[in-house]
């Protein structure tokens, strides 16, 4: 049987999710358009409609995502947005601020959710929990404010988990690509062509789920502290 609590708050997870992976790849999409590469556009993914991004990984966006919240407590998954690799291997550099867009989504989707928390305490919607979880940083003071309180800690969460976890430099994920902003463009070159050997995507992915266990906790802790030191300011 599923915890009925979870299964309460699946559909604010899913839409969290759906946002926070939405808002990645279009930022992606749209750094890339910036930067001369226009595969991702002229794939219609240059926007915050999520359909687009759900039709190319409908496994990644729907059936990971809810498989990882039952499991886990905690939504997951993937989309992708297309990219010429032979502009990638002209302006390695470019291609790595293109892979750094998704997480700088992500991170400025956590900005605006502890924002808008610290707004609502401001205001009198939310108050201090009693307890805390990644679905109650603030608790409401009306019925009506419940689910808004919900999704915005959720927000809050999925955000740093995506956005710290896609930084782990390795291949897939967009750290390894924007490695090449710390390399001479030469090394930026052969660390690009080295990453493409069959294989190490797998392999990268396996590493990352490891890592993430010691990367996740930090980060989290970070975000946290700088969430409530700015609730702190209103004491």
């Amino acid at each position: 049987m599923f915890d009925s609590e979870l299964l309460a708050v699946a559909p604010l997870w899913y839409v969290a999710f759906l946002l926070s992976v939405t808002c990645h790849e279009a930022a992606h999409a749209w750094a890339a358009l910036r930067l001369g590469d226009d595969t991702a556009s002229r794939g219609g993914q240059v926007t915050l409609n999520p359909m687009p991004h759900v039709r190319r990984e409908p496994l990644g966006m729907v059936v990971v995502p809810l498989v990882t919240l039952f499991i886990g407590g905690w939504m997951i998954g993937w989309a992708s947005a297309p990219y010429n690799p032979y502009w990638q291997q002209r302006y390695p550099r470019r291609a790595a601020w293109m892979a750094l867009a998704g997480p700088a989504a992500n991170f400025t989707l956590v900005a605006i959710a502890g924002l808008a928390m610290v707004g609502g305490m401001m205001i009198g919607i939310f108050d201090r929990p009693e307890g805390f979880s990644a679905v109650q940083m603030v608790a409401p003071t009306t019925q009506l404010a419940g689910g808004l309180a919900t999704f915005l800690s959720i927000l809050f969460f999925e955000n740093v988990l995506l956005g710290a976890f896609n930084l782990i430099p390795v291949p897939p994920l967009d750290g390894a690509t924007a490695i090449g902003l710390i390399l001479p463009e030469s090394a930026a070159l052969a660390f690009v062509n080295f990453m493409r050997q069959p294989g190490f995507s797998l392999l990268g992915l396996v590493i990352a789920w490891r890592a993430f266990d010691y990367v996740f906790p930090p980060v989290y802790s970070v975000a946290l502290q700088v969430f409530y030191f700015s609730v702190n300011l209103l004491a």
